[in-house]
């Protein structure tokens, strides 16, 4: 009888487990940093409340936030148009953790500004006017 390979390295053959796969993209994916919800690329700096330095330059920054947030589930605007000055934001349309993200480059330093939920003011009730009550007639 005639096997399908004239070799016998088939028999010696041991797969890699599926295990070291996961773990290495798992070790990717869980490098990079998040701050209320948003994520950050690998060496950002804090340099203030919701605002970080990106390590790399403009275009290198966008091109990480293209593979993070596309661009068909999370539009983009312009914000500033000034020379010297490049600036994008980024809306979260699920409105969870953060409304957005602004990535700007001013001074060759490119900064993230994480932009926070707003807190959403509690309905307020007209103020009755002091003659008004429930029969509709003013007091004299």
């Amino acid at each position: 009888m005639t096997r399908a390979l004239d070799s016998l390295k088939g028999l010696f053959y041991k797969p890699r487990p599926l295990g070291a796969v996961v773990v290495a993209l798992w070790v990717s994916v869980a490098s990079a940093e998040v701050v209320s919800g948003a994520q950050l690329p690998d060496g950002s700096q804090k340099v203030g409340e919701n605002r970080y330095r990106a390590p790399g330059d403009f275009e290198k920054t966008l091109e990480y936030y293209k593979s993070v947030y596309p661009t068909s589930a999370f539009p983009r605007r312009s914000i500033v148009n000034q020379p010297g000055v490049k600036a994008l934001h980024i809306i979260n349309p699920s409105g969870k953790n953060f409304e957005g993200l602004n990535i700007y480059e001013s001074n060759d330093e490119v900064r993230i500004y994480v932009v926070p939920l707003q807190a959403v003011p509690a309905p307020t009730k007209p103020a009755k006017k002091p003659g008004d009550s429930k029969s509709g007639k003013r007091a004299r």
